[in-house]
C-alpha cells in the first residue's frame, strides 16, 4: 500500500514565542510526502539531506497511538520539500504533519481502524516536534496554519483556536537570506523581553487585522533577533500590503497584489540570497 500526501509551510502574523499567543498563514510552498508499507521497522528519506529522527519519532508516535507493533509492520517514508528548511517558514511543522497524517492513513486502511481526526493528527505532529526540540512552544499556530490552510490565530499553551478562516487570494514573496536559523536554538528570554508590545500586535491579529500586525510583529522580532527590518520596510515602500520576519528567522515575508511584485522583487534585488514566489494556500493538508 502507498499514500502520497502533500501539506504547506505557512508564515508568521504573530510569533507565540513572546506571550504564547500566537498567528499564522497556509504558503503555497509544500512538503510532499509517500508513505509506503514494507515487512517491518522504519526508512525515512528527505531530499534535502535533513536529520531523519524527526520523521522517525513522527511514524512512531503513529505507531503507538494504534498499538502497532514495528515487529510485523513497517513503513518507508519519503519526503521532497519546496519549503526551504530551517527559514520560519514552519518546515518542520509541514513535514510533522504530512508524515503522521501518511502514516495514520496507511495503517487505519491496513488494519481497517478509525482514521486519526485532524487535531489529533496535529497533536501528534506537534508532540513529536516538542520532542525532537525543534519548537520553542509547540507551534500550535504554525501546525494549524499548515494543516488546514488559511489563517489562523491561537492559543498555543492550550492548543486552542481563536480564529480559524479563509484568507484573500494574496501573493507572497519570499526573501531568503544564505543562512539559516533553527527556532529551537533561539534565545526565549530576549524575545520575551518585548512581550508586551507582541501583545499590541496580537490584538491587531484578534481583531482581523492581519496585516498591521505582520508589520509590528516583523519589527519587533527583528529588533530582538538582530535582524535587518529595512528589508521589510523597503517591501511596504515598494507596494507590498505587509511586511515582516517570519517565525524567527532566517525569511522575510511580503503579501502583495500582483501590481507591486516586481517592484519589490527589485529592491530585495541587491540582498543575497534568493526570493521565491509564491502565493495563499487555503487548503491545507490533501491526499493524492
Amino acid at each position: 500500500m502507498k499514500k502520497i500526501v502533500r501539506c504547506p509551510g505557512s508564515a508568521t502574523i504573530i510569533n507565540a514565542i513572546a506571550t504564547g499567543y500566537g498567528s499564522a498563514f497556509g504558503i503555497g510552498l509544500d512538503i510532499k510526502c509517500m508513505a509506503k508499507t514494507i515487512s517491518s521497522g522504519i526508512k525515512c528519506s528527505n531530499d534535502v539531506g535533513a536529520d531523519t529522527d524527526l520523521m522517525d519519532l513522527c511514524v512512531r508516535k503513529v505507531f503507538s497511538k494504534y498499538d502497532v507493533s514495528l515487529d510485523d509492520f513497517g513503513i518507508e517514508i519519503k519526503t521532497k520539500s519546496s519549503l526551504p528548511m530551517a527559514s520560519g517558514l514552519s518546515s518542520s511543522s509541514a513535514s510533522s504533519n504530512a508524515i503522521v497524517g501518511a502514516t495514520s492513513m496507511i495503517i487505519s486502511e491496513e488494519f481497517d481502524l478509525t482514521p486519526l481526526s485532524d487535531l489529533e493528527i496535529i497533536n501528534l505532529a506537534i508532540d513529536a516536534s516538542m520532542e525532537a526540540k525543534v519548537t520553542i512552544t509547540g507551534s500550535f499556530d504554525d501546525a494549524t496554519a499548515s494543516y488546514f490552510g488559511g489563517v489562523v490565530v491561537t492559543d498555543n499553551k492550550n492548543r486552542k483556536f481563536i480564529i480559524k478562516e479563509k484568507m484573500d487570494d494574496y501573493k507572497i514573496l519570499v526573501y531568503m537570506p544564505n543562512f539559516h536559523s533553527k527556532s529551537g536554538d533561539s534565545d526565549v528570554n530576549r524575545m520575551k523581553v518585548l512581550s508586551p508590545l507582541v501583545e499590541e500586535a496580537f490584538e491587531f491579529a484578534k481583531n482581523k487585522q492581519y496585516f498591521k500586525a505582520l508589520n509590528l510583529n516583523g519589527l519587533i522580532y527583528s529588533a530582538t533577533l538582530g535582524f535587518n527590518s529595512a528589508i521589510a520596510i523597503d517591501a511596504i515602500q515598494a507596494g507590498a500590503i505587509a511586511s515582516g520576519l517570519s517565525g524567527t528567522g532566517s525569511s522575510f515575508v511580503a503579501v502583495c497584489n500582483d501590481s507591486a511584485i516586481d517592484d519589490i522583487k527589485d529592491v530585495w534585488s541587491h540582498l543575497e540570497g534568493m526570493v521565491i514566489e509564491t502565493n495563499v494556500d487555503n487548503i491545507g493538508f490533501n491526499s493524492f
